[in-house]
């Protein structure tokens, strides 16, 4: 991908927030999209080999509007200023987890996992790491996994990397409060995610790399997945 021309373009929207400027300014935007949608295609299929389950997925089906909604939001800034992709199995308002890359100035990321679960399949998630409690830490405490996501709760969206979003303050009800897994039983998703520089994608081998990480919090995701499933 042609990082640096979309980095300098997503710096400028930021200061730039308006419908004229944007107007001024839609070639080059075009320009920018094409781009990031030709990597995109590109990581879809490379995602695919290692797992098919996302092989039918297009472009269109995993992209994001750059447009706003503003109707709820006191933010009335009509455009994003990041681009992001969510490669899921089963779309990208489904509840079984995807593969996400996130392209922001000073905030590029790769994530997987699942980012948001009603209270009855969180139940059933948190059952299943209680019952299969060795398969989850090897998949979530080998070395790997802790170099590139951390534990579970040391990390937030905006830092280098990070193990789950949200988490209830206490052990959720019908569950031991004094577990030595409580810190498993109060997540709220089940997200992994890491921060790569700007210029990532530039690298030549950069769908390897990307490729690798994914590899690394795919096992993770695909536990919670098998409990999910059974909901859709």
């Amino acid at each position: 991908m042609k990082i640096k021309r979309t980095i300098q373009f997503l710096k400028d929207i930021k200061v730039n927030n308006t419908r004229v400027w944007f107007q001024e300014h839609k070639a080059e935007y075009d320009a920018v999209r094409r781009d990031f949608e030709e990597g995109i295609e590109c990581a879809l299929r490379r995602i695919a080999e290692f797992d098919n389950s996302i092989s039918h997925l297009r472009v269109k089906d995993v992209t994001y509007r750059f447009y706003r909604d503003t109707r709820f939001s006191p933010d009335k800034s009509p455009y994003k200023t990041h681009l992001g992709a969510y490669m899921a199995a089963h779309g990208k308002k489904a509840l079984h987890g995807g593969y996400y890359i996130h392209l922001e100035p000073d905030h590029c990321l790769l994530a997987c996992g699942n980012y948001w679960l009603p209270t009855h399949v969180l139940t059933s998630c948190r059952n299943e790491i209680l019952s299969n409690v060795e398969e989850w830490k090897r998949v979530v405490e080998n070395e790997r996994f802790l170099e590139l996501f951390g534990r579970v709760g040391q990390g937030n969206w905006d830092g280098e990397k990070g193990f789950g979003l949200e988490h209830l303050k206490t052990a959720p009800s019908g569950f031991p409060r004094d577990s030595e897994y409580v810190h498993y039983l109060r997540m709220k998703n089940y997200c992994c995610w890491t921060s790569v520089p700007d210029r990532f994608f530039e690298k030549e081998n950069w769908l390897d790399e990307m490729a690798e990480i994914f590899q690394v919090g795919k096992p993770m995701m695909d536990f919670i997945n098998n409990v999910i499933d059974d909901y859709e």
